[in-house]
């Protein structure tokens, strides 16, 4: 299993590698081998890049309110489809320590490890674009310091949850932590759950 350095080094290839075309429509080209950790990482992050500049766009004062609505849904197909891909990353954890039984009195790690990476994955992008600020030639001098400062916390909170990452891998491990998958249950995407859809379809509409 990958560490989290290792982890952060996918992300941060997925990043730069969005950013040459720095385009949301831009297809994406996975370097890593199909079917293994560091490939599902990589689509991970560009899911999480992609919409990140989603999120940028729509917030445009004078976008037209027919392209807004349009990117709205676009968003909302992303998050199903970021909840999706955390959840096989998941599953290779599952598999990963399926042999592994908890030691009696083991503690219950809230949160598995996936949902850790996709918060490690976001926090590559908010670094990566807080650098950005403190870079920008046509900002204020008040601008760049409180980035730089921002970037300072942001760097911080990324060696903090490198070593949560690392910890949580090497207790569960030795037994001495456990989690469970619970899968997620959106419901406003899903027609026999959302009142919006089922009473559309069933006033035939």
């Amino acid at each position: 299993m990958l560490s989290a350095d290792q982890c952060y080094k996918v992300f941060q290839q997925s990043i730069d590698d969005y950013h040459v075309h720095d385009n949301v429509d831009a297809p994406i080209k996975n370097p890593f081998p199909d079917g293994s950790f560091e490939a599902l990482l990589y689509h991970k992050n560009w899911i999480d890049t992609v919409q990140w500049h989603l999120e940028d766009i729509i917030r445009k004062p004078d976008i037209n309110p027919y392209d807004g609505i349009e990117i709205k849904r676009r968003i909302d197909r992303s998050n199903q489809d970021r909840t999706d891909t955390v959840e096989k990353v998941d599953d290779h954890f599952l598999e990963h320590f399926r042999n592994v039984k908890p030691k009696p009195g083991a503690r219950m790690n809230s949160e598995t490890p996936a949902w850790l990476l996709d918060r490690m994955s976001i926090l590559m992008l908010k670094i990566y674009h807080m650098k950005e600020q403190t870079e920008r030639k046509d900002a204020s001098p008040d601008h760049i310091a409180r980035c730089t400062q921002k970037l300072s916390v942001l760097l911080e909170q990324k060696n903090d949850m490198r070593a949560a990452y690392d910890e949580l891998l090497e207790d569960v491990l030795n037994g001495n932590r456990k989690f469970k998958v619970y899968r997620q249950m959106k419901m406003y995407n899903d027609t026999s759950l959302n009142p919006m859809l089922y009473n559309q379809k069933k006033n035939g509409q």
